[in-house]
């Protein structure tokens, strides 16, 4: 069994502030939570495939889908002298393990897995986004809190599956207040592909509104279409979309104008 995919996590693990730099938590709080959000989402759908629904949402999935697997030695405490000195809450620590045995269960190819997709990328983003969460009442993320949702709404849950850098530092641009997504729609570009995207922010206690258009230069510029839209210019309509549409735009838009 290979020990590099495992040391590549644990490596990454590494790199985490986990609860230094709360600025980096805050200002990365919209991405943070859609990653978590979306490891919520994974970890239903492995545990139901496994019977560990018990134990969602933050297992070890190995544990459940070779009980008899084992860590390599020198990387198994590696890890647990890392976790012991880092991690500070149990629910992290477990999901710290889980990463790494996931990685090196991959690795070895001796167990048949269902089609489904991996089970701790997600969280691992999330971790290198401003570090770790803690559990109360709800989820909380060091700058915004999440409710648990039920297991059957998580298993339900729109599919959040664009987790390049790129579309996450978008998603977290400049991203005070409550927002707003919309496509702008007309013939031939419907809502699946359309001409662009928009959001409105509704900032402070008196709403300031701020509306913005995602551009060919891949940033969040002004824009009056929307004000102009509510006068009577509509040669161009609009439609209301998820966050999770308006970051596959942004992904696609980067792939096809930053030529990555």
């Amino acid at each position: 069994m290979s020990a590099e995919p495992p040391r590549a996590v644990l490596e990454r693990l590494r790199a985490v502030d986990w609860y230094g730099d709360w600025d980096l938590a805050a200002g990365h709080s919209r991405s943070r939570a859609l990653l978590m959000r979306e490891h919520m989402r994974r970890a239903a759908l492995w545990a139901r495939a496994y019977g560990a629904g018990e134990k969602w949402p933050f297992f070890d999935v190995t544990e459940f889908v070779d009980p008899a697997f084992r860590l390599d030695p020198e990387v198994e405490s590696e890890l647990e002298d890392y976790v012991a000195h880092n991690v500070g809450t149990p629910s992290t620590a477990r999901t710290c393990r889980g990463a790494v045995r996931w990685a090196a269960l991959r690795a070895g190819r001796e167990v048949a897995l269902p089609e489904l997709p991996d089970p701790y990328e997600p969280l691992l983003l999330m971790y290198g986004r401003g570090g770790g969460y803690s559990i109360e009442e709800f989820i909380d993320l060091y700058g915004v809190m999440i409710p648990y949702g039920k297991f059957e709404s998580n298993l339900n849950a729109e599919p959040f599956l664009t987790l390049a850098p790129s579309t996450l530092d978008a998603l977290d641009a400049g991203a005070a207040g409550r927002i707003t997504y919309y496509a702008k729609i007309s013939e031939g570009y419907p809502r699946s592909g359309p001409r662009g995207i928009l959001r409105r922010r509704l900032v402070g206690r008196e709403a300031k509104t701020h509306d913005e258009a995602f551009t060919r230069a891949l940033r969040w510029e002004p824009t009056e279409y929307l004000r102009l839209y509510e006068l009577g210019h509509n040669d161009i309509d609009h439609v209301q979309i998820s966050e999770r549409e308006a970051a596959a735009f942004i992904e696609s838009t980067v792939k096809r104008l930053g030529g990555s």
